[in-house]
């Protein structure tokens, strides 16, 4: 079992294993008054869950799951792509201390080079034209060495140098990280938030040169234009026209 220290810079609550953090987390703030920013993690999930219902396939102890909880009732639904850029944002720059070549594949896994060494799932409650509470659930692959699933492309940081990290000290950084953006987003600056829009842009997967496609017509190439304040993903192919994607509507062909 992991061992975390007893002052983290968040509410943690460690669990040895259960279904899903998310789960776990959703169902505790159903039941009680939860702090803000209150982190669950597991050593074990027996149902881990990624976009498009994927499953998250993890060795007990050797990674990094875990959830935490938002109450972002100063954003209006509409914005609510900005949690995910500074929650991608925050792991990236974590990750970027321990190896080089990471970056977020829109819209917010996180690879190095072209695999994937962490995903999440992010779920917003809505009250009227606000976000009432959010829920996201992180994995990030840290000292796993074989991957058995038939997910395509899984990476760790161990597989990529070699050596054994800390997990518990990952996750306190991480979430350090995650605070500190989070604050900033709440003062409701437009600066702060075409600061994190500018950084989420340059940080993006891909963002230069034309690329495989695959859209619900077949394959493609294109290169990245932009990605909207509402998230949407404007891509323009070889013929010069401009695709818009919501999400799951588009995907990259990795090899």
């Amino acid at each position: 079992m992991m061992h975390f220290p007893k002052t983290f810079p968040v509410p943690l609550i460690h669990l040895e294993e259960t279904d899903s953090t998310n789960k776990y987390l959703n169902e505790l703030c159903n039941k009680q008054c939860v702090e803000e920013l209150t982190t669950i993690t597991a050593d074990f999930q027996t149902s881990g869950r990624g976009q498009r219902g994927n499953s998250w396939e993890s060795e007990a102890g050797q990674n990094l799951m875990f959830s935490f909880v938002l109450y972002p009732t100063f954003l209006k639904a509409r914005r609510q792509f900005l949690l995910s850029q500074i929650i991608s944002l925050a792991i990236k720059e974590e990750l970027e201390r321990y190896v080089s070549n990471i970056s977020i594949k829109w819209p917010n896994d996180i690879y190095w080079k072209d695999k994937k060494i962490c995903g999440m799932l992010i779920e917003n409650d809505l009250t009227g034209v606000h976000i009432s509470r959010s829920i996201t659930g992180i994995g990030i692959n840290v000292n796993q060495e074989t991957f058995c699933s038939d997910a395509p492309n899984p990476v760790s940081l161990k597989q990529i140098n070699g050596q054994s990290y800390d997990c518990p000290q990952i996750l306190a950084s991480v979430m350090k990280r995650i605070k500190t953006y989070y604050n900033l987003l709440a003062t409701g600056k437009a600066d702060i938030q075409s600061l994190i829009a500018d950084r989420y842009a340059c940080s993006l997967f891909r963002k230069e040169g034309f690329h495989r496609y695959t859209d619900a017509n077949g394959d493609f190439m294109a290169r990245l234009l932009r990605v909207e304040p509402d998230g949407r993903f404007i891509l323009e192919d070889q013929t010069g026209t401009i695709r818009n994607y919501l999400f799951k509507e588009v995907q990259y062909i990795l090899h």
